[in-house]
Parts: structure tokens; sequence; C-alpha cells
């Protein structure tokens, strides 16, 4: 082994091998790969980097403006509660129609990047074929969920079309929120069906 005689036992870093000739690395991506074999990924397979294609940009330029949007409401309101004694009126259905929006923008986007919360508590255990094979089988379970998410989203705005559905207080019509929501989900199905597991 050519860990060196001061570190503590079972503590390897990049480079180093061990009794059985397993090359020692940042296995994976994430910081919990640190001290795990290079052959080891620190996830579920399928994880991608993050994209830079055109849409993935746009989408997190749409995000951004989406969170600038939040903080000015948000500083208009306080500024004008507490200094003006005139708060923003449509302060508090801004925010929820801002913040619902931002949810089903970065949906995609954190689906793209694999950064949605994952239990691993067994996956290690198994090998590599079985471990991408899992990987594949929870990306097509949460393309099915994500699909029927968007079935249903489509259904309520078409109901809030016929309903005339909007807001109290500015009147906004709600169903292209639902219409949001349904392509989000939609597009977020298509990648999780297509993604292929590492």
């Amino acid at each position: 082994m050519t860990r060196p005689p001061d570190r503590k036992p079972g503590r390897f870093l990049p480079g180093d091998v061990d009794e059985e000739g397993t090359s020692w690395s940042r296995g994976g991506t994430g910081p919990a790969a640190l001290n795990q074999p290079e052959d080891v990924p620190d996830h579920i397979p399928g994880r991608v980097p993050h994209q830079r294609r055109t849409d993935y940009r746009v989408l997190s330029l749409i995000a951004a403006v989406l969170i600038a949007v939040l903080i000015g409401v948000t500083c208009v309101d306080v500024v004008g509660r507490y200094l003006l004694n005139a708060p923003f009126g449509p302060a508090y259905e801004l925010t929820q129609l801002a913040l619902a929006a931002l949810v089903f923008i970065a949906l995609p986007l954190t689906t793209a990047d694999g950064g949605h919360v994952e239990v691993d508590l067994a996956l290690h255990m198994f090998r590599r074929r079985v471990q991408r094979l899992l990987g594949r089988l929870a990306g097509w379970v949460s393309a099915v969920v994500l699909a029927y998410f968007a079935w249903r989203m489509v259904l309520l705005g078409l109901n809030q079309i016929g309903d005339g559905a909007r807001t109290a207080d500015l009147g906004l019509p709600l169903a292209p929120l639902a219409f949001l929501a349904a392509a989000s989900c939609g597009l977020s199905a298509i990648i999780m069906a297509v993604r292929s597991p590492e």
C-alpha cells in the first residue's frame, strides 16, 4: 500500500493504492465522493453535469429575473410599509405568482443537472451494472410521475380557462401558470426518460 504511515488507517487520498490494487481518488463529482474508489459513483447513475446549451441558459436567465422580481417586490413592500406607511398592495399576490413560476422554471434545470434530493442507503453495495439498472429504473419511474403531473396541470389550466379563474387583487389569469407547470413537468419527464446512467 502506498498510503503514507502518518495518515490514519482506512484514509486514502488521490493516487493511493490499497492492498488489493484499488486506485483511490475523488470518485464521482460531488463532495461525498472523497475517499471512494474511482469506479464508485457518489450518486445514483444518470446525473449529468451542468448544461451550457442555449435552452439551459435561457431558463437560467428567466429564473434569475424571477428571483430579482421577488427581491424587488419584497424591498418595495418593506420600505413602503415601514418607512412610508404605504404598503405595496399586490406584493403578496405577485410574490405567490413569481415564486410558483420560479419553481417550475427551475424544475427542468434541476432535473438536467441531476440535482434532485437522492437518498442512497444501499446503492453502493451493488455492482456497477446493477447501480446503472436501478438508476435507469428510478429515471423511468420519475418520468411517469412527472408526465402524470403534466397531464393534470393541463386539465387544471383548461378548467381555469373555462371558469375564467383570476387572481383576487390584480385580476391576472391563472391558466398560464398551470400551463407553465405542465410544460415544466413534461420537459422534466422527457429529460428523466432519456437520460443515460453514467
